[in-house]
């Protein structure tokens, strides 16, 4: 199994969103970076487990647990000329974008604040707070996801 961190912003799509699906499940769809693209297709995995992290907030942090329950597969909003997510060079038979499908797990007992992740020594190396790291998926060890959690 592995871990993730996976960004978005509550104001377009936030852990209550998901929570509040069928089945509390979702399609993670509109990524548009080539890097994160790449572990949504070919890395995550079903069974894998994802923090939401909520940025571009007043308060941004990790506010939830996600489970990965479909492998990456193209994501069809790229295809739809009316989604904001539309890229008019990608096609059914040579998608450019993929997308994973998500189930919450839970919502975390408090939102961890990025500004305790980054006082927290033993997160450190994280990817999540490096500066200039703006990934909205990036993948995280276990020892970092346990330090996490720990904080919550």
């Amino acid at each position: 199994m592995s871990y993730w961190v996976m960004k978005s912003e509550p104001s377009v799509y936030g852990i209550d969103d998901l929570a509040a699906q069928p089945s509390q499940t979702d399609h993670w769809e509109g990524v548009r970076n080539y890097q994160a693209r790449n572990m949504l297709r070919d890395q995550m995995r079903p069974g894998d487990l994802a923090l939401l992290y909520h940025s571009n907030c007043p308060q941004p942090g990790v506010v939830g647990i996600m489970e990965i329950v479909r492998a990456g597969y193209p994501d069809h909003t790229a295809f739809d000329p009316e989604s904001k997510y539309f890229d008019p060079k990608s096609d059914p038979d040579r998608p450019r974008w993929y997308m994973v499908d998500v189930r919450f797990k839970r919502r975390l007992a408090r939102t961890i604040p990025l500004t305790e992740l980054k006082a927290n020594p033993a997160l450190a190396e994280t990817p999540l707070i490096r500066r200039g790291n703006r990934l909205s998926i990036m993948p995280v060890s276990a020892e970092h996801w346990q330090a996490i959690l720990d904080m919550e």
